[in-house]
């Protein structure tokens, strides 16, 4: 399967979630710091608007990807679930249309960021998860986590980088690597401590 399939996947995978979750899990937080459901699809909205809409938002927060990201996850929490699910449903426009592995990387990870605090848990295909391993979204600066240390996934065959050895599943460690802390207790090896302290 093609990039631009495993992103298809993933994405009708995340649509199907966001039709079943009621008005309380819309607000429910996420993985996301100070981020509930409805800002992080917010923020997805980079998706599904012009891309000469996105640059512009990008230029008035002074290109700082953080001032970005909270901008739209701002306007997320100013519409209504319905709202957000018919734009992203419109998507994709325009960044993962032309970057696709980017854009399964960042799908990827918040579609776990909204699961995992509501106990939605699913079977990711192996192919799917070694793509985002192989590539995490660099928006997010992965090399913060990763550098000087090897992840080796225990659930499939796959290994990245060298040193210190953090182990665990696939899709554990692919949130490690963008800095997610709710997985460190899942994963083991000698590299883990100095993983903690990065992602502290």
């Amino acid at each position: 399967m093609n990039i631009r399939a495993m992103l298809a996947a993933e994405r009708a995978e995340m649509t199907a979630l966001l039709r079943s979750l009621s008005d309380t899990e819309w607000d429910a937080p996420t993985l996301c710091t100070s981020w509930c459901v409805r800002d992080l699809i917010g923020h997805l909205r980079y998706d599904a608007i012009p891309l000469t809409e996105y640059l512009g938002i990008t230029v008035r927060n002074r290109f700082s990807i953080d001032g970005v990201n909270n901008a739209m996850a701002a306007e997320g929490s100013r519409r209504t679930p319905a709202e957000l699910l018919a734009e992203f449903e419109s998507a994709p426009r325009s960044v993962s249309r032309l970057w696709p592995r980017l854009g399964l990387a960042d799908l990827f990870v918040h579609q776990q960021d909204i699961r995992r605090p509501l106990g939605r848990l699913r079977d990711i295909p192996v192919e799917r998860l070694r793509a985002v391993l192989d590539r995490p979204d660099p928006f997010a600066r992965p090399w913060r986590h990763t550098r000087g240390l090897q992840f080796v996934a225990t659930d499939f065959d796959w290994v990245k980088g060298s040193g210190p050895a953090v182990r665990g599943r696939g899709e554990a460690l692919a949130l490690a690597m963008v800095g997610r802390p709710v997985v460190l207790d899942e994963l083991e090896g000698e590299g883990v401590p100095e993983l903690r302290r990065r992602c502290s």
